[in-house]
């Protein structure tokens, strides 16, 4: 299951202190492309993509579903934050009902360190809260990317389970409005 079902989409920019949360458009295409060419980006997501083959792939407006917000500071694309509906056949899940929304995240490495995930992804949580009160979000990371855990952390995540996936030892928590704000 995709999307976020009975929010509307795309929501009004959303904007913080250095950062606006909008629907993509097409001068991201760009940034896309540079975001999953990255070495670096890719180190705990998988890898990352040959960048002829992103060139070819890419489409002119990248992005454009619901429940993708790209991460824009000073009138350019850093990131993007989605918030989607997780395959409910995965085997961590909070719900046996129903697939959780799952947050992710990706960051040019220019952008890492200043403190953008966070405010950015407060941002995407909150405008959740609003949009689909006491629904709760779940998050997956590779335990390895040390940056990601404390990130959960401060966001008000709280582990439910490790488990091995791609080879690897991941984390998986939840979080909710209910008990981030009570």
């Amino acid at each position: 299951m995709t999307g976020l079902g009975r929010v509307t989409w795309p929501p009004a920019p959303i904007r913080t202190e250095r950062l606006v949360l909008r629907e993509s458009e097409a001068r991201d295409r760009t940034a896309f492309i540079e975001l999953f060419a990255s070495p670096e980006v890719g180190t705990y997501t998988g890898g990352s993509r040959p960048r002829d083959e992103l060139e070819r792939m890419v489409p002119e407006v990248p992005g454009r579903r619901p429940g993708l917000f790209v991460i824009e500071h000073d009138g350019t694309m850093i990131g993007m934050i989605e918030l989607n509906r997780r395959d409910a056949e995965r085997r961590s899940r909070v719900r046996p009902d129903n697939g959780e929304a799952e947050l992710g995240y990706l960051l040019l490495p220019a952008a890492w360190g200043h403190g953008y995930a966070e405010e950015a992804c407060s941002a995407a949580l909150g405008w959740f809260a609003d949009a689909l009160p006491g629904e709760p979000v779940v998050l997956s990371i590779h335990t390895a990317n040390e940056r990601s855990m404390r990130l959960a952390s401060k966001l008000g995540f709280t582990e439910r389970q490790r488990y091995v996936e791609y080879g690897a030892e991941q984390w998986f928590g939840v979080w909710s409005s209910v008990t981030a704000s009570g």
